[in-house]
């Protein structure tokens, strides 16, 4: 071999390596079946949403394989979108979507569909745009089922207050508040009222709102909120009113505060299950199962069983949401 040849061949496997070193840094598959998976959140606040992040998190550090790129949006649909354009830019294999109360975002869809990456929503489904796969609750039924509970809790009649968590078009709260009056409308002695406030979704809002709902309503005896961290704010305020033994509350979500005070034996009786490391760590499975070739559900319902103090202790988990 003449030096000439051998200087060739020295170029080649420098610029094979550079361009290797370039494609590790830059995200996306390293060829050794390892992944880059984006995850973008509208928001982390709240501990649902917080533990959504952690849980997906979580699951890629079991596989060992998977790096995680997480960002939080603090609530600002522009700001996602300029998130998403950053995850893509670094180019990673996937894009794992946690919306939380926002109903729609087509041009953050139509951002990662250009860029031919797969796209997994999870818990919030959008109303409008195009997904690879979609993980989460039936709504209503968690809302339905304690809708049941309460109506057979109150088979004397009462007065039952709702607190949402807004805005008045989001339809997760929409199908949660749905399902209970579906179930208790119409039952002998049970009547209705709802907040004309939104709690937000978190502990503060819920206090607030149900102070102000016991201010016109004295007489509730049970009180429903589309999550769990709402119920424990108003439940603060049942507690601050004096009523903890007439007033009797039903939230959704599991969150561990809240199943602890329903296994505690408080006025907190039921809560629907909604689990964000259940969810997140689907997620994290389902984009896994899509960069590796699978066949995947387009949406898949996760189970959402009624907790009360009777099975509580089997869905509280240490350290986790």
């Amino acid at each position: 071999m003449n030096a000439k040849r051998l200087r060739g061949l020295l170029l080649v496997g420098v610029l094979a390596a550079g361009l290797a070193a370039c494609s590790d840094g830059d995200g996306g598959s390293g060829g050794d079946n390892s992944y880059t998976i984006g995850v973008a959140n509208f928001t982390l606040g709240g501990p649902y949403f917080s533990g959504m992040d952690k849980a997906i998190a979580a699951q890629a550090e079991k596989k060992g394989n998977v790096e995680i790129l997480s960002t939080d949006a603090n609530g600002d649909a522009a700001k996602l979108a300029s998130n998403v354009e950053d995850l893509l830019s670094k180019n990673v294999d996937a894009v794992i979507i946690s919306g939380g109360p926002l109903e729609s975002a087509p041009a953050v869809l139509n951002a990662i569909k250009a860029a031919g990456k797969p796209v997994v929503l999870v818990d919030r489904k959008f109303a409008t745009g195009e997904y690879t796969s979609w993980i989460g609750p039936d709504n209503e039924a968690i809302g339905r089922q304690n809708g049941e509970f309460l109506a057979q809790r109150l088979a004397g009649g009462g007065k039952v207050g709702i607190i949402k968590g807004g805005p008045a078009d989001n339809s997760i709260g929409l199908a949660r508040t749905n399902g209970v009056k579906a179930a208790l409308q119409g039952k002998p002695g049970i009547a209705l009222v709802e907040a004309p406030d939104f709690g937000n979704w978190s502990s503060d809002g819920g206090l607030t709102v149900m102070e102000s709902l016991l201010a016109t309503n004295a007489d509730l005896t049970a009180v429903f909120c589309e999550n769990d961290a709402m119920c424990l704010g108003a439940q603060r305020a049942v507690a601050d009113a004096g009523k903890a033994s007439q007033i009797v509350i039903a939230g959704v979500d599991g969150q561990a505060e809240a199943l602890k005070a329903i296994m505690d034996g408080t006025n907190y009786l039921v809560t629907g299950l909604n689990d964000a490391d259940i969810i997140g760590s689907m997620g994290l499975d389902r984009a896994v199962e899509i960069l590796g070739g699978a066949t995947v559900q387009k949406d898949t319902v996760v189970d959402s069983p009624r907790v009360t103090k009777e099975n509580a202790a089997q869905f509280l988990k240490d350290g986790k949401f």
